[in-house]
């Protein structure tokens, strides 16, 4: 059960004006299809098309292809739809239409294929004055079997799908890298194809987040990530309703959030989820009639709403609320922080899949190099180690390998592997900087300055607590700790060297600070990095 949010009859009068007399129409234009690319399946049959005009319009009556034979370049002009058929090197009219032109408003179109073998496209224009829409037909062996993105995720790599879901976020404008959602789970499209099948020039497709997209290509698995790479796109069924706001994150006191949304349908409506009702009320709303201009006769009307957020007590929580026009809809995420659990790695790693907040805190023993966004790292304490995936704000830190750093997020897992998800980058606890042992030794001694010294271990004094020699090429120091990571306090810095087989002529990796004991200096308070076995 969803609570309804109607905007008031006081408003209804906005709320009306500047929609077209049909605003379940896909484009927003003179010329609007609710489908630009169609297919027919092999054995035959037919397909359906939607036309919205605010004139007169038909199909071209002629067609002109122009095709190079013979090293020269000849112009054929046929009735519309036609084809161009590579094997017999012949134009054949294949596609037949219920009608050829239509007048002002609705008129739907249906195509007719007979069976073929093999797979033929045709890209028909749509004439009204001046003003041109294209529609592209495919019939044959071009279809792939329809599949949910659940279904394309546990399927190998290698086979071709047809999925169709929603745009939810655009990553790239020029390749047409994007994320496509159909409730049962999420893609992402590496590469899109023009109507021409050539790749750059996505924007010519004119995809939005919202659009409802159904493409078809092949799948592979890029360092985890499900991917559909170059797909054609079959069908855009573009959205009556575009988010304007981006999606917030509240403090666990509670705030006040404003929505805007651009829309097309007759008014705009807010569903709030049954179990967020508790915590999520919409205190007002209002529409802004929008204004029409000489390119613009049906401009997007906008509707503003505000919801309180109550105070938060518990765990971290989110609502999904749906915002409608028509039949197109849009979600507003609004995510409320609530109490962060200060744990350990290991005791993040037991937690269970869920959006609870944890915080940690450890040495950053590498970069995830995988990551396009450059946002992923391995986090290390001395419980154990973990991928923080895609953390905000890590790369505005300045943050690098061998830093001690904190972090806040979700407990998630990808292929049952766990990660933390959803996370934020809170503070770089420590600088570390990688120096000699010549240039460490030549530091003042600072209890608050890490550094990260590498060396071959010349004698171990203490093995329980990892008190040895390094030795470089530059120098020797004595190290006092080498304790199994950040974080590690009484008996929990005993037994690395055992535990992990350190002995004499391995090569050690520590970070500590520069310290001093009966005037002899000494790297103090070690936490291990990294080590080598000897040759």
């Amino acid at each position: 059960m969803k609570l309804r949010y109607i905007l008031g009859a006081f408003l209804s009068a906005l709320l009306f004006v500047g929609c077209s007399d049909d605003d379940e129409v896909g484009q927003l234009g003179s010329i609007q299809l609710d489908q630009t690319y169609v297919s027919i399946p092999e054995t035959g049959g037919d397909v359906t098309v939607t036309i919205n005009a605010s004139s007169d319009w038909k199909f071209d009556d002629i067609y002109t292809v122009e095709v190079t034979k013979d090293d020269v370049k000849e112009k054929h002009s046929f009735p519309v739809p036609t084809t161009y058929d590579k094997k017999s090197d012949t134009f054949v009219q294949w596609l037949k239409p219920s009608v050829v032109s239509g007048p002002k408003g609705e008129t739907k179109v249906t195509f007719h294929a007979d069976a073929t073998t093999g797979g033929r496209e045709a890209e028909l224009r749509i004439t009204m004055g001046d003003n041109h829409q294209f529609l592209v037909v495919r019939q044959g062996s071009l279809e792939a079997s329809m599949a949910t993105c659940a279904e394309v995720v546990a399927a190998p790599d290698g086979k071709t799908f047809r999925v169709k879901g929603t745009c939810t976020a655009i990553a790239n404008t020029t390749y047409g890298n994007w994320y496509l959602n159909d409730g049962t789970g999420e893609v992402y499209i590496y590469g899109t194809l023009d109507k021409d099948g050539k790749t750059k020039n996505f924007s010519s497709l004119g995809i939005e987040v919202g659009d409802v997209i159904e493409v078809e290509g092949p799948k592979t698995t890029y360092n985890g990530t499900v991917e559909l790479v170059d797909v054609t796109v079959i069908s855009i069924t573009k959205s009556l309703i575009k988010l304007i706001s981006e999606p917030v994150t509240v403090k666990k006191e509670g705030d006040e959030v404003e929505v805007k949304v651009a829309y097309k349908g007759n008014g705009a409506y807010v569903n709030i989820p049954a179990e967020a009702q508790s915590w999520v009320s919409m205190t007002e709303s209002k529409a802004i009639a929008g204004t029409k201009t000489l390119f613009e006769q049906n401009p997007a009307d906008t509707a503003v709403f505000k919801f309180r957020v109550a105070p938060n007590e518990g765990e971290a929580r989110q609502a999904d609320i749906e915002i409608s026009s028509g039949k197109s809809s849009v979600a507003y995420t609004i995510t409320q922080l609530g109490g962060v659990a200060d744990v350990t790695v290991a005791d993040f790693l037991a937690a269970s899949v869920g959006e609870a907040q944890y915080r940690l805190t450890g040495v950053i023993t590498e970069l995830y190099t995988n990551d396009r966004q450059g946002k992923s790292f391995y986090i290390q304490d001395y419980s154990g180690k973990t991928l923080v995936y895609r953390a905000e704000g890590f790369i505005e830190s300045g943050a690098k390998a061998g830093d001690v750093v904190t972090v806040v997020g979700q407990r998630g897992a990808y292929n049952n592997n766990p990660q933390m998800v959803s996370g934020q980058f809170e503070r770089l606890d420590h600088v570390v900087t990688e120096v000699t042992i010549e240039e460490f030794l030549a530091k003042e001694p600072n209890a608050d300055v890490y550094y990260r010294i590498s060396g071959t271990i010349e004698n171990i004094a203490n093995a329980v607590y990892g008190n040895v020699t390094l030795k470089d090429e530059t120098g020797s120091v004595y190290v006092y700790g080498c304790y199994p990571g950040w974080g590690a306090t009484g008996d929990f810095r005993k037994g690395l060297f055992e535990k992990l087989g350190i002995e004499v002529g391995d090569r050690l990796s520590v970070i500590g600070v520069r310290a001093v004991h009966n005037d002899s200096p000494q790297l103090s308070n070690g936490v291990y990095f990294s080590h080598e076995k000897g040759q």
